[in-house]
Protein backbone atom coordinates (compact mmCIF):
# COMPACT_ATOMS: atom_id res chain seq x y z
CA UNK A 1 0.00 0.00 0.00
CA UNK A 2 1.57 3.16 -0.94
CA UNK A 3 2.28 5.66 1.96
CA UNK A 4 1.26 9.10 1.56
CA UNK A 5 4.41 10.39 2.10
CA UNK A 6 8.75 9.23 1.84
CA UNK A 7 8.77 6.72 5.01
CA UNK A 8 12.59 6.35 4.54
CA UNK A 9 15.38 5.66 1.84
CA UNK A 10 16.38 2.28 0.81
CA UNK A 11 19.68 1.91 -0.81
CA UNK A 12 19.74 -1.46 -2.51
CA UNK A 13 23.20 -2.71 -3.30
CA UNK A 14 22.78 -4.97 -6.65
CA UNK A 15 24.27 -5.19 -10.02
CA UNK A 16 21.86 -3.01 -12.11
CA UNK A 17 19.67 -4.66 -14.73
CA UNK A 18 16.36 -4.61 -16.31
CA UNK A 19 14.76 -7.18 -13.02
CA UNK A 20 16.24 -4.82 -10.89
CA UNK A 21 15.04 -1.71 -12.15
CA UNK A 22 11.53 -3.64 -11.96
CA UNK A 23 12.27 -4.32 -8.13
CA UNK A 24 13.69 -0.81 -7.12
CA UNK A 25 9.58 0.32 -8.61
CA UNK A 26 7.76 -2.10 -6.65
CA UNK A 27 9.58 -1.67 -3.33
CA UNK A 28 8.89 2.28 -4.03
CA UNK A 29 5.61 2.14 -5.33
CA UNK A 30 4.76 -0.29 -2.08
CA UNK A 31 6.41 1.04 0.78
CA UNK A 32 6.29 4.88 -0.13
CA UNK A 33 10.21 5.09 0.51
CA UNK A 34 12.79 6.67 -2.05
CA UNK A 35 14.47 3.35 -3.46
CA UNK A 36 18.06 3.47 -5.45
CA UNK A 37 20.24 0.82 -6.72
CA UNK A 38 23.89 1.08 -6.71
CA UNK A 39 26.00 -1.67 -7.63
CA UNK A 40 28.46 -3.32 -5.11
CA UNK A 41 31.54 -1.41 -5.96
CA UNK A 42 30.00 2.17 -6.64
CA UNK A 43 30.71 4.45 -4.25
CA UNK A 44 27.32 5.32 -1.60
CA UNK A 45 26.37 8.68 -1.35
CA UNK A 46 27.83 10.09 1.76
CA UNK A 47 25.35 12.22 3.08
CA UNK A 48 22.80 10.00 5.17
CA UNK A 49 19.06 10.32 4.98
CA UNK A 50 17.72 10.52 8.44
CA UNK A 51 16.23 6.67 8.04
CA UNK A 52 18.15 4.28 5.63
CA UNK A 53 18.10 0.84 5.09
CA UNK A 54 21.12 -0.50 3.01
CA UNK A 55 19.46 -4.18 1.50
CA UNK A 56 23.01 -6.06 0.18
CA UNK A 57 22.19 -8.85 -2.99
CA UNK A 58 23.53 -11.93 -1.42
CA UNK A 59 24.07 -13.42 -4.69
CA UNK A 60 26.68 -10.40 -5.64
CA UNK A 61 28.14 -9.45 -2.72
CA UNK A 62 29.36 -13.12 -0.80
CA UNK A 63 29.31 -13.59 2.51
CA UNK A 64 33.35 -13.32 2.75
CA UNK A 65 33.30 -10.25 0.91
CA UNK A 66 30.64 -8.65 3.35
CA UNK A 67 33.09 -6.93 5.69
CA UNK A 68 35.51 -5.49 3.30
CA UNK A 69 32.77 -3.90 1.40
CA UNK A 70 31.27 -2.74 4.71
CA UNK A 71 34.96 -1.14 5.42
CA UNK A 72 34.49 1.21 2.41
CA UNK A 73 31.32 2.77 3.51
CA UNK A 74 31.46 6.19 4.16
CA UNK A 75 31.64 7.20 8.14
CA UNK A 76 28.21 9.42 7.52
CA UNK A 77 26.72 5.69 6.80
CA UNK A 78 27.94 3.49 9.78
CA UNK A 79 24.76 3.76 11.84
CA UNK A 80 22.42 2.90 8.66
CA UNK A 81 20.53 -0.48 8.83
CA UNK A 82 21.99 -3.30 6.90
CA UNK A 83 20.04 -6.08 5.55
CA UNK A 84 20.24 -9.22 3.05
CA UNK A 85 18.35 -10.50 0.33
CA UNK A 86 18.32 -13.44 -1.65
CA UNK A 87 19.90 -15.68 1.04
CA UNK A 88 19.78 -18.98 -0.06
CA UNK A 89 19.03 -20.69 3.77
CA UNK A 90 19.91 -20.57 7.20
CA UNK A 91 23.25 -21.63 7.04
CA UNK A 92 23.70 -19.23 4.91
CA UNK A 93 22.05 -16.41 6.62
CA UNK A 94 24.01 -17.66 9.63
CA UNK A 95 27.58 -17.11 7.51
CA UNK A 96 26.49 -13.76 6.25
CA UNK A 97 25.37 -12.84 10.09
CA UNK A 98 28.76 -14.21 11.54
CA UNK A 99 30.79 -11.46 9.33
CA UNK A 100 29.06 -8.44 9.82
CA UNK A 101 25.92 -6.90 11.86
CA UNK A 102 22.80 -7.48 9.80
CA UNK A 103 19.34 -5.97 11.37
CA UNK A 104 17.19 -8.19 8.60
CA UNK A 105 17.32 -11.07 6.51
CA UNK A 106 15.02 -12.24 3.25
CA UNK A 107 15.29 -15.48 2.16
CA UNK A 108 15.44 -15.83 -2.13
CA UNK A 109 12.07 -17.23 -1.59
CA UNK A 110 10.53 -14.55 -0.20
CA UNK A 111 7.32 -13.46 -1.04
CA UNK A 112 7.44 -9.04 -2.15
CA UNK A 113 4.75 -8.72 -0.01
CA UNK A 114 7.33 -10.00 2.97
CA UNK A 115 9.70 -8.28 2.30
CA UNK A 116 7.77 -4.77 1.86
CA UNK A 117 6.71 -5.47 5.50
CA UNK A 118 10.48 -5.98 6.57
CA UNK A 119 11.54 -2.73 4.91
CA UNK A 120 8.95 -1.28 7.26
CA UNK A 121 9.84 -2.64 10.28
CA UNK A 122 13.54 -2.34 9.97
CA UNK A 123 13.46 1.49 9.20
CA UNK A 124 11.68 1.43 12.06
CA UNK A 125 15.03 0.12 14.09
CA UNK A 126 13.21 -3.40 14.63
CA UNK A 127 15.33 -6.91 13.70
CA UNK A 128 12.99 -8.45 11.01
CA UNK A 129 14.29 -12.20 10.66
CA UNK A 130 12.74 -15.49 10.66
CA UNK A 131 11.38 -17.77 13.74
CA UNK A 132 13.74 -20.23 13.36
CA UNK A 133 16.71 -18.56 12.44
CA UNK A 134 15.89 -15.78 15.71
CA UNK A 135 16.09 -19.49 17.80
CA UNK A 136 19.28 -20.84 16.25
CA UNK A 137 20.20 -16.65 16.96
CA UNK A 138 19.38 -17.18 20.39
CA UNK A 139 21.06 -20.12 21.03
CA UNK A 140 24.58 -18.97 19.33
CA UNK A 141 24.40 -15.41 21.51
CA UNK A 142 23.83 -17.72 24.60
CA UNK A 143 26.60 -20.01 24.04
CA UNK A 144 28.87 -17.14 23.34
CA UNK A 145 27.65 -15.12 26.45
CA UNK A 146 28.93 -18.37 28.33
CA UNK A 147 32.37 -18.48 26.78
CA UNK A 148 32.66 -14.72 26.20
CA UNK A 149 35.79 -14.64 27.74
CA UNK A 150 37.48 -17.61 27.58
CA UNK A 151 40.87 -17.81 26.37
CA UNK A 152 41.30 -18.84 22.70
CA UNK A 153 45.37 -19.25 21.78
CA UNK A 154 46.82 -16.96 24.73
CA UNK A 155 44.18 -13.89 23.94
CA UNK A 156 43.48 -12.06 26.28
CA UNK A 157 39.96 -10.73 27.84
CA UNK A 158 40.58 -7.58 26.23
CA UNK A 159 41.60 -8.98 23.13
CA UNK A 160 38.79 -11.45 23.12
CA UNK A 161 36.41 -8.03 22.91
CA UNK A 162 38.30 -6.59 20.30
CA UNK A 163 37.38 -9.53 18.26
CA UNK A 164 34.04 -9.26 19.94
CA UNK A 165 33.51 -6.05 18.33
CA UNK A 166 35.75 -7.15 14.94
CA UNK A 167 33.27 -9.92 14.16
CA UNK A 168 30.15 -7.58 14.70
CA UNK A 169 31.75 -5.06 11.51
CA UNK A 170 33.04 -2.43 13.69
CA UNK A 171 35.95 -0.28 12.73
CA UNK A 172 39.07 0.43 14.89
CA UNK A 173 37.47 4.17 15.43
CA UNK A 174 34.13 2.66 16.55
CA UNK A 175 36.19 0.04 19.09
CA UNK A 176 37.88 2.96 20.18
CA UNK A 177 34.72 4.50 20.96
CA UNK A 178 33.17 1.41 22.29
CA UNK A 179 36.12 0.46 24.77
CA UNK A 180 37.17 3.80 25.53
CA UNK A 181 40.69 3.49 24.54
CA UNK A 182 42.20 5.52 21.78
CA UNK A 183 42.86 4.32 17.88
CA UNK A 184 46.35 3.64 18.34
CA UNK A 185 45.75 1.63 21.40
CA UNK A 186 43.12 -0.49 19.15
CA UNK A 187 45.58 -1.34 16.11
CA UNK A 188 48.03 -2.42 18.66
CA UNK A 189 46.29 -5.19 20.38
CA UNK A 190 44.90 -6.07 16.74
CA UNK A 191 48.98 -6.42 15.97
CA UNK A 192 48.91 -8.68 19.01
CA UNK A 193 45.93 -10.72 17.86
CA UNK A 194 46.81 -10.93 14.20
CA UNK A 195 50.27 -12.33 15.72
CA UNK A 196 48.41 -14.88 18.34
CA UNK A 197 46.37 -16.56 15.72
CA UNK A 198 48.94 -16.24 12.59
CA UNK A 199 46.84 -14.37 10.34
CA UNK A 200 47.87 -10.75 8.54
CA UNK A 201 44.78 -9.14 8.25
CA UNK A 202 41.06 -8.37 8.88
CA UNK A 203 39.74 -11.08 6.26
CA UNK A 204 42.14 -13.49 7.51
CA UNK A 205 41.24 -12.83 11.57
CA UNK A 206 37.56 -13.12 10.62
CA UNK A 207 37.85 -16.77 8.60
CA UNK A 208 39.87 -17.58 11.75
CA UNK A 209 37.04 -16.67 14.09
CA UNK A 210 34.58 -18.46 11.81
CA UNK A 211 36.37 -21.52 12.11
CA UNK A 212 37.82 -21.38 15.68
CA UNK A 213 34.91 -19.34 18.08
CA UNK A 214 31.61 -19.94 15.67
CA UNK A 215 29.49 -16.77 14.65
CA UNK A 216 29.52 -13.98 17.34
CA UNK A 217 26.64 -12.32 16.89
CA UNK A 218 24.80 -9.22 18.00
CA UNK A 219 22.88 -8.63 21.47
CA UNK A 220 19.81 -9.98 19.64
CA UNK A 221 17.67 -9.41 23.46
CA UNK A 222 18.87 -5.74 23.85
CA UNK A 223 17.40 -4.40 20.72
CA UNK A 224 14.57 -2.26 21.31
CA UNK A 225 12.01 -4.44 19.50
CA UNK A 226 11.79 -7.45 17.47
CA UNK A 227 9.50 -8.32 14.66
CA UNK A 228 8.83 -12.04 13.55
CA UNK A 229 7.37 -13.83 10.74
CA UNK A 230 6.96 -17.42 9.42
Amino acid sequence: MLQEKAFGSVYIITEKSPQSQLFVDYLHKHTGCSVSAFPPQAALPTSSPEKLLILIDSDHISADALPEWQGKLPETLSTASLAAFNIRDMDHALEALSCVQLKGVFYRNESLDVICKGIHSLLDGDLWMSRDLMARLILFYRKYQSNAFRPACGLTNREMEIISLLSSGSSNQQIADKLFVSEHTVKSHLYNIFRKINVHNRIQALNWIHQNLGPILPNIETSRSLKRHH
